[in-house]
């Protein structure tokens, strides 16, 4: 039994997986709401923040998709969404949306289970010195991000916008200036576990986001790749609250 009884929320329109995780879950230890729809799920989360959300893709109204975004808008929460289509585009566009890890129907709860714990792990299992650091405002090589809109704003002034992943991923970099983040570290923080597609879209995101900031593809100045590490951001950074 989970004796931390961590909180979590599932969202699924379909009544009997709703039933059964619900069950399953609570005798694995946990603390279950379900609801059916994204006004369910607003009503859940108004009343009380969960460990982590289990979303279904395909809800009535509004979307998995868009209610995920609207949740990594506001929180780093973590969200493991259900979805009937397993390919690989799926789950490069739950990257895109900020979701730490997408289980394909039909699905085992003992799979689930498994994820669940799995991410929460990732969650709680950071090493000080790799968390987030406190501050709104963070400058660097001329550029500005503001951690709260999540603006980036070029040298020359032009907003540039930037996925929720990018977000992600710029503010992790920026939170440990100088230091080579291995490929594994970067996957912990923000991307799944599942380490086929998604290892290679940390590759897609990197060179992303170099394109938003303007980085020359053959020799960047500012994210620089550690031959056979990682990722180093090279340029000195200044934050404030």
């Amino acid at each position: 039994m989970n004796s931390a009884r961590e909180h979590l929320l599932v969202v699924d329109d379909d009544a009997e997986i709703r039933q059964l995780l619900a069950t399953y879950l609570q005798d694995h230890g946990y603390r279950v709401t379900a609801v059916a729809d994204g006004r369910g799920m607003r009503a859940a989360l108004a009343a009380s923040q969960p460990d982590l959300i289990i979303l279904d893709v395909m809800l009535p109204g509004e979307d998995g998709v868009s209610l995920c975004r609207a949740v990594r808008a506001r929180s780093e929460v973590p969200v493991i969404m259900l979805t009937a289509r397993g390919d690989e585009t799926d789950r490069i566009v739950g990257l895109e949306i900020g979701a730490d890890d997408y289980v394909p129907k039909p699905f085992s709860p003992r799979e689930l289970l498994a994820r669940v714990k799995s991410v929460l792990r990732r969650a709680k299992a950071l090493p000080p010195n790799l968390r987030q650091q406190e501050g709104r405002w963070f400058r660097f090589a001329g550029w500005q991000l503001d951690a709260v809109t999540r603006n980036l704003t070029a040298p020359d002034g032009v907003v540039v916008p930037l996925s929720a992943t990018e977000f992600k991923l710029l503010r992790t970099l920026l939170d440990h200036p100088g230091r080579v983040l291995t490929r594994d570290q970067l996957i912990e923080l923000m991307l799944s576990r599942d380490a086929g597609p998604f290892d290679r879209a940390l590759d897609v995101q990197i060179s992303r986001l170099r394109q938003r900031l303007r980085e020359d593809a053959r020799e960047p100045a500012i994210i620089k790749t550690v031959r056979g590490q990682g990722y180093v951001l090279a340029a000195a950074v200044e934050s404030e609250p």
